[in-house]
């Protein structure tokens, strides 16, 4: 059974006093979609700020900030600097290329975007590689 078919309407019912007890009228207003096929019922909940709290050293209201890690070191050439291919089955083996972009996830498994002057057969200009098939050259 899906979520959406377990609320199927809103119904709300007023009633509203008129001079005597026998004239009193009801009104009744119902929302009932036709179909409700695609409505999604969104929540969001509101972040409610911290109470205050007394500090024991007085009247000190310095607010610590958290402390940042320091951003680890870059991964691979930097851009614009030239490399030496030694991927074997690449057609620019031995050729040297300049680096386009280097990702910086650790995860990739070719992180390094280099361009070359010469384009292959499928001429494509560009290609990636892996930290360890390139060598860079001074």
């Amino acid at each position: 059974m899906a979520m959406t078919s377990a609320a199927t309407g809103f119904i709300l019912t007023t009633a509203i006093a008129g001079g005597s007890p026998a004239s009193s009228k009801i009104a009744a207003v119902s929302f009932l979609p036709m179909r409700s096929f695609g409505s999604r019922l969104v929540v969001r909940a509101a972040e409610e700020p911290a109470p205050a709290t007394a500090s024991s050293e007085g009247s000190s209201t310095t607010a610590e900030a958290p402390v940042a890690k320091p951003k680890p070191p870059p991964i691979g050439p930097k851009r614009g600097s030239k490399v030496k291919i030694l991927r074997k089955e690449s057609y620019w083996f031995k050729t040297v290329g300049s680096v386009v972009a280097v990702d910086q996830d650790p995860k990739t498994r070719y992180p390094v975007v280099v361009r070359f002057a010469k384009v292959n057969y499928a001429n494509i200009s560009t290609n990636n590689y892996a930290l360890d098939e390139i060598e860079e050259v001074k």
